[in-house]
């Protein structure tokens, strides 16, 4: 079946923050700018999850959500399908999303002065779901090495004491684009095994991922490293559903989980929103087709950022990228301070980016592309970050 991905669907006035909140954000204006910092995509979920809308829609009763089985059942076998990883419907906890799960994890498992790592540059809402609930955040900066990112884990065996708690892991990487490797997580398990460092492994990208890498779930290492893993997934950045606000928080150990419902309890986090696991199984269910001619394009996209900027526009450099279709983008080479070339991006070229950083020490010096959206978009934009610069 054919999937439409080069049409422009017109999101201005549509309560968007992509697209409406831009000018507040960056100072462009939706009327003449192209929106690429907001992670979601310019595109239709599967139609599937039109049918699903339309099927509850024609019921015309939207009640509070009561899971027959069947929605965290797609859950599991979409995590065998797709990631080899056998898992049981009672180990899924659902939440408003990863960022309130990742908060809440940190409410549940950390106290005031614990110590959270997360390794920037890195997603922001890490940094501030640790600092917002009083703990400290603790940078393991990442190190490049070949033009990509890798792990310093001799910093993180430095850094790490006893008053260390949790590690907040990004992986796929964002912004970076890194899938990690099987030996990169069984060296960086290791390490945070034998400091009783409880690992929360946020995966949200882990299907969004190019050929010649292979995502691997850090739960499904080991039986002693799923016992001590926090795994979240969600179908919203696969299938383009984030404002249904569902997240899978995975947590295979019966204590860790209890401690963890427990707390969602507390917050009054009972039931998740009717509409975001109605989404997520026929998604999950029906999607895949969808999804498979997805990787497709975005990696034409991909790929031609990188053609363009090596051909016209050396000086900056976009990493290479595994997975995730955010562009990570390196004005190092630029002769000219950081402000000057993020007011030309938005003042000349009107293109709203993500700067660099707000990711966190290391992210300094870049702007972060989303680049899930029609080709001709990606052109435009490319046309005009030369434009501004050459």
């Amino acid at each position: 079946m054919p999937y439409d991905f080069d049409r422009i669907i017109d999101r201005r006035g549509t309560q968007c923050e992509k697209w409406d909140g831009m000018e507040e954000h960056y100072g462009v204006s939706p009327g003449d700018g192209i929106s690429m910092w907001v992670a979601d995509m310019e595109f239709r979920p599967p139609p599937a999850v039109a049918q699903a809308f339309k099927w509850e829609m024609e019921h015309g009763v939207h009640g509070y959500w009561a899971d027959s089985g069947q929605y965290k059942q797609a859950i599991v076998n979409w995590m065998a399908r797709r990631h080899n990883w056998s898992i049981e419907p009672s180990w899924i906890s659902t939440t408003h999303g990863i960022v309130m799960a990742v908060n809440m994890l940190v409410q549940a498992f950390c106290k005031p002065g614990d110590k959270v790592i997360i390794q920037t540059p890195v997603y922001y809402p890490f940094a501030f779901a640790v600092a917002a609930n009083g703990c400290q955040v603790i940078n393991n900066r990442l190190v490049k090495e070949n033009g990509r990112y890798v792990m310093d884990l001799d910093d993180l065996k430095r850094q790490a004491d006893g008053q260390t708690r949790m590690i907040i892991l990004c992986s796929p990487h964002n912004p970076g684009g890194r899938v990690w490797s099987k030996e990169e997580l069984e060296a960086l398990a290791e390490i945070c095994l034998s400091r009783n460092i409880l690992m929360v492994s946020d995966e949200i990208h882990h299907d969004l991922v190019y050929p010649g890498a292979k995502h691997t779930v850090l739960a499904s290492l080991s039986p002693e490293l799923q016992d001590k893993v926090v795994v979240c997934t969600s179908a919203s950045k696969t299938f383009n559903l984030a404002g249904t606000m569902t997240g899978n928080v995975i947590i295979a150990n019966e204590e860790l989980r209890k401690q963890f419902t427990d707390h969602l309890y507390k917050c009054g986090m009972f039931l998740p929103n009717r509409f975001g696991p109605i989404a997520a199984r026929a998604a999950y269910n029906h999607g895949e087709g969808w999804l498979d001619a997805l990787l497709l394009y975005l990696e034409e996209n991909r790929n031609l950022i990188a053609s363009v900027l090596e051909n016209r526009l050396p000086a900056v450099k976009s990493m290479p990228l595994e997975g995730t279709y955010l562009a990570w983008l390196d004005f190092s080479g630029m002769d000219a301070p950081m402000d000057e070339i993020v007011r030309k991006v938005e003042k000349e070229a009107r293109l709203a980016l993500n700067h660099g950083d707000t990711f966190g020490p290391g992210g300094e010096n870049h702007l972060r592309m989303n680049f899930a959206c029609p080709r001709l978009m990606v052109e435009q934009a490319l046309e005009r970050l030369i434009k501004a610069f050459v």
